[in-house]
């Protein structure tokens, strides 16, 4: 599962919580208008113009729900990104054998390639040589 996946199932599980406990925000989060896409590529966006590398939970959680607060706001345009979780991610029993089946093929393909180069012989060369009987 790719980062930003994992992060936008994050937002939106929070999202979830915020309204089931928040009457006033289950209304704004209800707007049809609005997407978890849309909350994410907004994130995304607003942290690209602060410049910043790292957000406290609670940051990033409170553009998601200023996304939903807000009816005109500027979204901004999709990225293709990179984003790190910074707590534990529970995989899925098949997400859990897909990334064992890919480090096993890693492992045989680095394997395979350390077979196949070509290891580079060096000529011995004598520094005094000894004539043979033969080279007479």
């Amino acid at each position: 599962m790719k980062g930003t996946d994992i992060f936008k199932r994050t937002i939106h599980t929070y999202l979830v919580q915020r309204a089931a406990s928040d009457e006033l925000f289950a209304e704004k989060y209800a707007n049809p208008q609005k997407s978890i896409d849309d909350c994410v590529t907004y994130i995304l966006n607003t942290v690209q113009k602060s410049g910043c590398n790292g957000f406290a939970d609670d940051e990033i959680y409170s553009m998601a729900v200023h996304y939903y607060d807000e009816d005109e706001i500027e979204v901004g345009k999709p990225m293709n990104t990179h984003v790190v979780v910074n707590h534990v991610v529970e995989l899925t029993e098949e997400e859990k054998e897909q990334a064992r089946r890919d480090a096993i093929q890693k492992a045989q393909d680095e394997a395979y390639r350390k077979m196949t180069q070509l290891v580079k012989k060096t000529k011995k060369v004598a520094v005094n040589p000894q004539p043979s009987l033969f080279d007479f």
